[in-house]
């Protein structure tokens, strides 16, 4: 996993460092020196141009200038208080304007040149990744330590390019958060042993209401193919078996959802999806009756409404996407959204799963997880039935809630990635799961007990 750290938290990092800021900004610049080289495919008769504010960025930008001027490059650097409005033609230029503390609007200035931002492009806000003012737009992005939140959030990533980040000898161990990388996904999804049986990994789905069958049929399936050994798919009311695939055993549970008595032989529970207007009561005494980990998805959330205390001492993973993050808040998250997510996992005690282009995943001790594999595609009907699914089965084979989450979030990104660019349905991404679990969890050997 990759330290994500906000701008507060790369300060105190910065202040606790042993290390002098000539060394510090001599590895920095090394570093921006080597990605320009790369971009330019040489320094000799290029031409580069130069942005550089008076902190430590900017000292960044001008130790890369003179290290690339002794190469044979032409270095042209200018103040970024000065700079003129649009920049001289140049093979490239290096932004190196402001980096992750900047609070205030800023106007890039204008140029058709490929940019190396330093840091962070100036202009993006590094704890929310918004735009302040005019950003640059970069083609890469060199920085160090840790990545930001402005890296991955808000308009951060359109800004950013490819992003390359550089150990210049920081501490990072104090930060609260970390971007999950598919390599990560082995290590936080338990393997399933050689002696295990279905009910070691069993999953219950308490989802579907009439017309709402699809996101029963969705979830279950997404559970069944990401590992559960049994999954059980209960329709409030008697609703139609045909909710439930073929594998799957359908058994009703009554409107007001009372557990059958077999119910603490599951290793997890999902509830929510497609579940239509149940009554938060019912939601929560079913919670409470249930003592194994639950997510909570989809109209489960809505019929939980406001919370604002422990929502029950068992693990418990909540999915909402912004409107369902303000039925449960009273209020949207906000651009900070580290923030709003640790802010309802800490007044819930759950897992707050906040969904959105990157995925934030807090726990309520506040460390933070985030997934950023998946794209627009993702944004269909049914697609979050399919997450809640990958979540489950990873509960019910004993991942930690917060890894459980974080991971499926990785995963269900994945499950798109050689689809077509238009078209795809949240029926599509099931079927990648079994080929793309195999090559991600161990190689495959240990889920066949190799």
């Amino acid at each position: 996993m990759l330290p994500v750290a906000t701008p507060e938290e790369m300060a105190a990092i910065d202040a606790a460092s042993t290390e002098s800021f000539d060394v510090l900004v001599g590895r920095a610049g090394a570093a921006v020196a080597r990605a320009a080289l790369d971009m330019l495919g040489g320094a000799d008769g290029r031409r580069v141009v130069v942005v550089a504010g008076r902190g430590s960025n900017g000292a960044d930008g001008r130790v890369a200038g003179k290290q690339l001027s002794e190469l044979g490059a032409q270095v042209q650097v200018f103040d970024a208080e000065a700079a003129p409005a649009e920049l001289p033609a140049a093979d490239l230029v290096v932004d190196a304007a402001y980096g992750t503390g900047l609070s205030r609007p800023y106007a890039a200035p204008a140029t058709d040149s490929p940019v190396l931002a330093v840091d962070l492009p100036s202009g993006i806000d590094g704890l929310t990744g918004c735009e302040l003012g005019s950003p640059v737009v970069a083609e890469r992005t060199v920085t160090f330590a840790a990545l930001k939140p402005g890296h991955l959030l808000g308009q951060g990533p359109e800004h950013c390019g490819e992003v390359s980040l550089v150990d210049i000898g920081l501490d990072v161990s104090m930060v609260g958060a970390a971007l999950v990388e598919p390599s990560d996904v082995a290590a936080l999804v338990p393997a399933r042993p050689r002696d295990d049986h279905k009910w070691k990994s069993a999953c219950w789905v308490v989802a579907g209401s009439p017309g709402m069958e699809g996101a029963a049929h969705l979830a279950a399936r997404a559970a069944q193919r990401s590992g559960a050994g049994y999954v059980r798919l209960s329709v409030p009311g008697g609703g139609s078996a045909l909710a439930a695939p073929l594998e799957v055993v359908a058994d009703p549970i009554p409107s007001d959802l009372t557990a059958p008595d077999d119910h603490d032989r599951f290793a997890a529970l999902v509830l929510g999806p497609g579940l239509g207007p149940v009554a938060g009561d019912a939601v929560r005494s079913l919670l409470e009756a249930f003592t194994g980990p639950v997510v909570v998805d989809g109209d489960g959330l809505r019929a939980l409404g406001p919370v604002d205390a422990l929502l029950r001492p068992a693990p418990t993973v909540l999915t909402p996407h912004d409107g369902e993050f303000e039925r449960l808040t009273g209020s949207r998250p906000g651009p900070d959204r580290l923030s709003a997510a640790r802010g309802l996992a800490g007044a819930s005690g759950a897992v707050v799963l906040l969904k959105g282009p990157t995925t934030v995943v807090a726990e309520p001790g506040g460390r933070v997880l985030l997934a950023a594999s998946g794209d627009q595609r993702l944004a269909t009907a049914g697609s979050g039935d399919v997450l809640a699914g990958i979540i489950g089965a990873f509960l019910a084979r004993g991942a930690d809630p917060l890894e459980a989450a974080a991971a499926a979030a990785v995963v269900h990104g994945l499950t798109v990635r050689d689809l077509p660019a238009i078209g795809v349905v949240a029926g599509d991404l099931d079927q990648r799961l079994p080929e793309l679990l195999s090559s991600l969890l161990a190689d495959g050997s240990a889920e066949e007990g190799a």
